[in-house]
């Protein structure tokens, strides 16, 4: 297999069945699908199960209670149980284009992990994408988007499907190359040197806080949100808490500061 492919997700079955028919439509198809779950119920395992021989390959369902938001531990799980040396990640709500998986291992490279964005989609339009929509591909097309009640903004820019103009945008945005967990990529040999993501961090910066200690690792990374395309699906954030987002920006800030790489309370605890 050339990847595997991480997606967390937490009791959002709808969202994480059309995100694997995303991964279904891939033009790619020689790679592992692991579900980093973090506590879902049944319905979620069920999901996985429908899905399981729609796959060349195997889908490991990797799961632990839920004792409130832990995504960086089954993160970690999930790493462990790659059976590839190169790692891809995002999330249960984001649907990625066909060419997503291919754009990810043509831009991978030593020294480097991938930096990707997301298109967001209001509630309204992703409650109303159906399967058809994801296999033939409506749902990135934008004059379909603009039909269903789409806004127009700078941003559609994204779903512009052309190798020239992605390029070039890739090297023009401001955006700050980042580890994102919605859309990034890198080898699992580099994750592991650093210890993986901080189990002592919950949400708020915490995918972003690994991609950090792999710059002080000595890594670069290389922009590809114009190229490797998803669409993330709405939702609520009740598990948002400022206390501990604050918490996490000063952990990111002492790492910055004093070029932190390994820490303790991560992957090596497994």
């Amino acid at each position: 297999m050339k990847l595997s492919i991480i997606i967390s997700t937490y009791n959002s079955e709808e969202w994480l069945s059309k995100v694997l028919l995303g991964y279904a439509a891939q033009t790619e198809k020689d790679f592992e699908i692991i579900i980093a779950d973090d506590g879902s119920g049944e319905k979620t395992k069920q999901v996985v199960d429908f899905f399981r021989d729609k796959f060349e390959n195997e889908i490991q369902h990797i799961w632990h209670e839920d004792l409130g938001f832990r995504k960086c531990r089954i993160l970690n799980l999930a790493v462990l149980a790659s059976k590839t040396e190169y790692l891809l990640f995002s999330d249960g709500d984001c649907i990625p284009r066909k060419d997503f998986v291919a754009m990810h291992l043509k831009n991978k490279e030593e020294g480097y992990f991938l930096s990707g964005g997301y298109f967001k989609l209001p509630m309204t339009i992703s409650k109303i994408i159906e399967d058809n929509d994801i296999s033939n591909q409506n749902c990135f097309n934008v004059f379909w988007l603009k039909s269903k009640g789409l806004k127009m903004n700078f941003k559609i820019t994204k779903l512009v499907k052309n190798k020239y103009f992605a390029s070039f945008m890739n090297w023009v945005t401001p955006t700050k190359r980042s580890w994102n967990g919605h859309n990034s990529s890198g080898f699992k040999k580099d994750i592991l040197a650093i210890n993986g993501f901080n189990e002592l961090l919950e949400y708020g910066g915490e995918d972003r806080e690994m991609g950090e200690r792999l710059f002080n690792f000595g890594l670069l990374s290389k922009q590809i949100r114009y190229s490797a395309i998803c669409l993330h699906l709405d939702h609520s954030r009740s598990y948002v808490n400022q206390e501990k987002i604050a918490f996490n920006n000063s952990v990111r800030n002492y790492n910055k500061k004093h070029h932190i790489t390994y820490i303790e309370n991560g992957i090596d605890k497994h």
